[in-house]
Formats: structure tokens, sequence, C-alpha cells
């Protein structure tokens, strides 16, 4: 199967694309919103993701077949870890959670339709609409898709206008998804385009912002500063900077039998996307005074990513991140030769595919991520959020293994420090589709609202 060129990143590699060709493209699209999209109900648009959801999770649907095919050679990740990523997203993406997201976001499902009161305003005499950007411009980074896939599909739910400028040589995965929402509804695929060039393109850039009516951008902190000081006064920019994550499992998680479950888990959100994004675990914080110590742990979650290298390797990389694991390796591996009791570690023999390093000081320490983890051992939660000062205010998510009961007491303390997203071990890299990103809302960050007092 070979992709049509509907859009800008379909285009031969050595295209030069010009602020006259971006102006006009994003004219382009707010035509066709006006005629093909703005009148749309929102019933329509959300039976479409749905289905489209349920699509992309049969074998034998084109477009996943090719991202199968394709994208190992393409993305750096192997087959099963797409496959893995696909699986976990597209599950998500159904006519239902659609909805729930709407009535979380909006208080009442029908307020981008007409206005409406969501059922705790009935007696308040008040209603409202919400309505989307005009035009929408993503700055998507990197390869990992989710952010770019979820991006689309909430602006598709606004009725915008949509134009996804990937990050140089990232833009297959959200061109296939891209297409294939084309192929289902060709008006609605007529309000999308996708392009890729590298960053710094002032000029190119200049235009789209020029034309959108809000802006979304993913990536470092001083990219989207820089990204904000040329956007036009009047356009709204939401920027999603710097986070990561890192798991916590207290004693109490290791008990009834539990030990194995737990350390798989923890393997699973080593291994989801080969450790990259925000929401990947950086350090496993492991309690102290149970019938498992951390260096224990350690050495089964080895094992764990031994066994899950077999049947979901690692994505290959380029010879410098190589030999930046290699070098941490055998820095580790020094430490551990003059203080055993103090660090341990554990590596794949003859490649890079996963680390594990054990440290008694429970210090975070950024991981250089492509299955390469730190467990540390601490007394409690207070030890560990204190371990984790440094990156205070930058914690995406908690991965927490706890029974029920305690998991609800860790929860708030959690919250109160400033994370924004606890979920249970082995679920770090698969948000429901409703999650809040950084704490915010999804959906209602790209809404403006007008009142109606009756």
């Amino acid at each position: 199967m070979n992709l049509p060129s509907y859009f800008f990143a379909d285009l031969p590699p050595e295209a030069e694309l010009t602020p006259t060709m971006i102006t006009e493209a994003c004219q382009a699209l707010k035509r066709n919103r006006e005629k093909y999209l703005a009148a749309r109900s929102t019933p329509s648009l959300v039976n479409l993701l749905g289905e489209l959801g349920a699509e992309w999770r049969l074998p034998d649907f084109p477009y996943r077949k090719l991202a199968l095919e394709q994208g190992p050679a393409l993305t750096g990740f192997s087959s099963a870890t797409l496959e893995h990523g696909l699986d976990a997203f597209f599950q998500e993406l159904t006519a239902d959670n659609l909805e729930a997201l709407l009535v979380q976001e909006l208080g009442e499902g029908s307020r981008l339709d007409k206005f409406a009161a969501a059922e705790a305003e009935s007696g308040a005499r008040r209603q409202a609409l919400a309505r989307g950007p005009e035009l929408l411009a993503h700055v998507a980074a990197g390869n990992l898709p989710n952010p770019a896939w979820m991006s689309l599909v909430l602006g598709v739910l606004t009725r915008s206008a949509q134009f996804m400028k990937c990050a140089s040589g990232a833009s297959y995965l959200p061109r296939l998804f891209a297409h294939s929402l084309y192929e289902m509804d060709k008006k609605l695929g007529a309000c999308l385009e996708i392009a890729e060039w590298r960053g710094g393109n002032l000029a190119v850039e200049a235009a789209l912002f020029a034309e959108a009516d809000c802006v979304t951008a993913t990536g470092g902190d001083a990219a989207l500063a820089e990204i904000r000081s040329r956007l036009p006064a009047d356009v709204r920019f939401l920027g999603y900077g710097h986070q990561l994550s890192f798991a916590y499992i207290t004693a109490a998680a290791f008990a009834g039998g539990r030990l194995a479950n737990t350390v798989e888990q923890a393997a699973v959100d080593v291994a989801a996307w080969d450790q990259q994004g925000c929401l990947s675990p950086h350090v496993i914080y492991v309690e102290t005074g149970g019938n498992v110590m951390p260096e224990r742990f350690a050495a089964l979650l080895a094992e764990a990513l031994e066994r899950r290298e077999a049947v979901m390797p690692r994505g290959t990389l380029s010879p410098e991140v190589a030999a930046t694991i290699a070098s941490r390796r055998s820095l580790y591996e020094v430490r551990s030769a003059h203080a055993p009791e103090d660090t341990k570690h554990w590596c794949s023999t003859g490649s890079t595919a996963w680390t594990v390093v054990f440290e008694s000081d429970p210090r975070f320490q950024p991981s250089c991520l492509n299955r390469f983890i730190y467990v540390k051992g601490v007394k409690n939660l207070t030890e560990a959020l204190q371990a984790a000062d440094p990156v205070q205010g930058q914690v995406s998510t908690v991965g927490l293994a706890a029974p029920a009961a305690q998991a609800a007491e860790l929860a708030p303390e959690l919250a109160r420090w400033g994370v924004s997203r606890v979920c249970p071990l082995g679920k770090m890299q698969h948000p429901p589709l409703a999650w809040r990103h950084d704490g915010r809302p999804a959906l209602g960050d790209l809404i403006t609202w007008t009142d109606l007092e009756v």
C-alpha cells in the first residue's frame, strides 16, 4: 500500500516548504472547515472517531499493517513495541470514552452543538455554548505518537481545522493516522494538514502562527518559551514542557503472592515505548522493611526485562545514544566494584537493550532512558519525595504499587507534592483517554465559552 500525497509530509524529502505555501494551506484548511466540519454534530464526530479506533485495532487494517511493517525502520521502535503501543492507545479511542471526556470537560456533552446547561446548573437559568479554534496549529516533538494522535482527536471534537508540524523525521505515525481519517471521511481529512521541517525555520513557522487561533506545542521549556515569544498577541498558546515520572512500590505490594506480578508490571512500564516520553519512570522507589529488599527487587526486574526483550525487543539506537548508555554503565560497573553494598547493576549481554541500577543513595537520578532504570530503597513515601525534591513541579506521573487502602492514603500526599497523575504500576504509559495532561483539562484548554442567561 502506497500512501497518496494528501499532506505536505507525503512530499519527497527534498521538497522545500515556503511561507507562501503554508499561508495558502492554512487558508484552504479554514475554508474546508467552514464547508465540511463546522456544522457537523458532536455525535457524528464521536461515532466516526470511535469507529476509527476500532479499525486501528483490527490486525488487517491497512494503516495498522503499514505502521507495524514500515514503522520500525522509520521510528526506531520494534514492531512488537509499536503493536503494544497501538493497542494501548486505540483501545481507549471509543465512542463511550469520548462521550465521557466531553461530559468531564464541558459538563454537558452537547455544548459544542448548542447552548445547554449541565445537570448541576439546571436551576441557575444559565446555559453555555463551547467553541473550538478556527485553526489549531500543533507543534509536535519526538517520535512518541500518542500526544500527536490525541491532539488530532481533540481538534476533530472541537471542529477545528488543524495543521500539525512534526519534528524532522517524526511525521510517519501522525501521518498514518491522518491518512486513516482522510480515508474514512474525505471531507474531514481535507481539514487536516501534516508537515515536518527542522526547527529554526522561522519564516515558515511565522506564516503558520499568523494564521492560527491557537497553538499547542510539546517540547523542552526553552523551546516552548521561544515559540511563545513569536506568537501574535491574540493567539492562545498551550505549551507542554519537560516532565518526567517515577514509580513507588510499598512493602505491602509484595505480600500475598504479589511479588511476581509487581515485578512484571514494573517491567511493562520501563519497556513501554522504550521508556520514551514524560510518562515513563526514571526511578523506581522501593520501600525497605518488607520481605523483599530493594536489591532483590532490582535483580528480579532485570530478569523480567530480559524476558521482555525476547518478545518485545527495544528499538535500534543511534551510535551516540548507545555510547551514552555504555558510558553510564561503565560508571556503575566501577562503583559496584568498589562499593557493592551501595551500588549494584545488571545489564543485557552484548547489547544496550536494558540496564538496571540499584543505588542505596535515594536521590532522584534522571535516566538516559531506552530501558535504563534506577531502583532505590526508601523508608517511606516522605523520604522518596524528599529525594525527588530537585524535580518537584516537573513530575507528571507516579506509578504506584500498593494495596487499595494504602494507595488511597498515599495519593493525597503525592497530589499535595505536585504530581498531576497517580496510576497503578504497569499503566504509566497507558493513560485513559480523559486524563488531564500536566494536570490541565485536555479539551477544556482549547475551548472558548459563551454564556447565555435565560
